[in-house]
């Protein structure tokens, strides 16, 4: 059984609760991040710190603790559950304020709610999708316009990854004005003509991390990246195609909406940025 952590106690997790006046519960009024653990360290932590707090400003909402104090917590859960491959999951809310309000509490008189649990995987070199690569489908994008912020409001993200398992794909593309927005849970990218391209940072993405560290690695392998919008049909007709995200890493994209890409196999330039990924945060990982 997992241990949790809740607001200073650590529990089992058949223990773990919090308030049904919580806002996270009520207003779906909280933030998240989820940070990779591979070797029993954690990967790209200043980065999702950095976004955590981020996120927190822009919704006006206090933090929980400090950099170092969520450093130590993560290392701490990390060991409480002999995490060698997996992830730490950390989400804040506004916190309780007793009774239901559209209004948001005082922050002098409510405290935010931080809730921390793992999950864990396989290691990376196993990933059988990585191996196959994924097929997705292109989905209307109608989701609210600061998706910059990485808020727990995850209803339309789980309604497309379920219209893609209907359609037996595994992810899908938002789409809006003809162009690619993200994945469900990831950055969206694509490979023309030796370059890698993906959409430029705005209200209208989340700022991936791993998005960040490849384009970091990118350009450390010298290669060229456009940061752009496309469209579909663009994207259908590249050489290759992939996501970035922190538990997917860098995941080959072998189809688009029935249109299959490098002969329906991963490519060699998503494959390689995987195994470059993956080698760098070894190197970094804290």
């Amino acid at each position: 059984m997992r241990t949790v952590y809740v607001n200073g106690q650590w529990l089992p997790e058949d223990q773990a609760t919090v308030s049904v006046f919580d806002r996270g519960f009520l207003m779906a009024d909280g933030v998240y991040e989820v940070t990779t653990v591979i070797d029993g360290k954690l990967v790209d932590f200043q980065g999702h710190v950095a976004r955590l707090e981020r996120s927190l400003a822009e919704l006006d909402m206090p933090s929980p603790a400090k950099a170092d104090e969520l450093l130590a917590l993560h290392r701490e859960i990390v060991a409480r559950n002999g995490v060698v491959q997996g992830r730490v999951y950390l989400q804040v809310t506004r916190g309780n304020p007793g009774d239901r309000d559209f209004t948001f509490p005082d922050p002098a008189k409510t405290a935010p709610t931080l809730v921390m649990f793992t999950q864990m995987a396989a290691a990376p070199e196993d990933s059988a999708e990585a191996k196959r690569g994924l097929k997705v489908i292109a989905i209307p994008d109608i989701r609210w316009h600061r998706r910059d912020i990485k808020t727990v409001q995850l209803l339309y993200p789980s309604m497309g990854k379920m219209m893609a398992k209907k359609a037996g794909a595994d992810d899908a593309w938002f789409i809006e004005d003809g162009l690619v927005t993200e994945g469900t849970s990831n950055n969206a990218w694509i490979v023309r003509g030796g370059k890698l391209v993906t959409r430029g940072l705005s209200h209208d993405i989340l700022h991936g991390i791993t998005r960040a560290a490849v384009l970091r690695y990118a350009a450390e392998a010298q290669l060229q990246v456009e940061e752009r919008s496309f469209t579909l049909t663009e994207a259908q007709a590249a050489d290759e195609a992939f996501v970035t995200s922190a538990s997917a890493f860098v995941m080959p994209v072998v189809e688009i909406d029935g249109v299959p890409l490098c002969g329906g196999r991963p490519g060699p330039v998503a494959t390689r940025l995987r195994e470059i990924y993956l080698e760098e945060s070894r190197k970094t990982a804290i």
